[in-house]
């Protein structure tokens, strides 16, 4: 998350943003919970607004399925 956000912001985002997707919760919750950490990422990136060829990592190609 810091490398896409900044490290202030992406501790904001983790135990601020409330989002839909992890049932209602914040990031921080929804890991809390035992959500998936990939399944948070994704959901904070498609509020965020994250393009996809960057919800990866930053040079990396999505992991085949």
């Amino acid at each position: 998350m810091a490398d896409e956000f900044g490290e202030a912001y992406s501790r904001i985002v983790a135990t601020d943003l409330v989002i839909d997707a992890l049932g209602g919760r914040t990031g921080q919750q929804a890991l809390s919970a035992g959500v998936p950490a990939r399944e948070v990422w994704l959901a904070i990136c498609e509020v965020q607004g994250v393009p996809a060829s960057r919800r990866y990592g930053v040079g990396l190609r999505e992991p085949r399925k």
